[in-house]
């Protein structure tokens, strides 16, 4: 060892000098392993822009070409939003041809608010199970209330009232969250379960202060309180 040469600087240049040699013993697979990496980075590059890309383009065009039938609400209307009618494909098929956008995720929450809207409840359901809620709390909130009204048009009453607390608890504020609440303890009202009914009425009024529900006087929440303790 060189007099200038401390013992750290001896092992790191002991450590170079085997991955060096490791290295030229190994080159064809390490060649191998870096081609492969820039063969999948390559490749998920070209999914991303010529093809994935593309595909939610077309899929949110097509979602927003089916709003009119939406507005519209008459039963003709809401068959075409989910069946499609001339170049439209329809909320149905749109979710399945462009599975993994954002544009099939909303055309399911459309077709299953569609079916809903026309008490097709067992139809609907798939399609609203199938929605995954994003970052917008107030549309993700919207369909989970759907799915949980279908819950109880099909008298799955336990899924409804949880899902009708998920709703609430991703709505997260006075206009959306209140309401949530209120169904699902106008559920276990029905099943006997005064008690549990009672404390989701009294969080809302504590909870939820500037609420619909818990403003005026008397406020309509204390009809239900009042109720629930009978």
């Amino acid at each position: 060892m060189s007099k200038n040469q401390n013992p750290q600087e001896n092992q790191a240049a002991e450590v170079i000098a085997t991955t060096g040699s490791w290295l030229e013993a190994n080159k064809k697979q390490v060649l191998t392993i870096v081609s492969a990496i820039v063969l999948v980075v390559g490749g998920y590059l070209a999914y991303t822009h010529l093809y994935q890309n593309p595909r939610e383009e077309k899929a949110q065009t097509l979602f927003t070409e089916g709003l009119q039938y939406v507005q519209q609400g008459d039963s003709l209307s809401l068959s075409i939003a989910i069946n499609g009618e001339g170049t439209f494909p329809g909320y149905a098929k749109i979710a399945d041809e462009f599975s993994g956008t954002e544009g099939a995720n909303l055309a399911n929450l459309q077709a299953g608010a569609c079916y809903a809207k026309l008490g097709k409840y067992a139809e609907a359901i798939p399609y609203l199970e199938a929605f995954t809620p994003g970052d917008d709390q107030s549309v993700s909130a919207m369909g989970l209330f759907a799915l949980a009204q279908c819950y109880a048009g099909v008298n799955n009453i336990d899924k409804a009232i949880s899902t009708f607390q998920d709703a609430a608890e991703q709505a997260n504020n006075s206009a959306l969250s209140p309401m949530c609440l209120l169904e699902a303890g106008k559920l276990l009202e029905t099943q006997d379960k005064k008690a549990e009914a009672l404390k989701i009425y009294e969080t809302i009024k504590s909870e939820y202060p500037t609420s619909t529900l818990s403003l005026g006087s008397p406020a309509e929440i204390e009809k239900y309180i009042e109720r629930a303790k009978k």
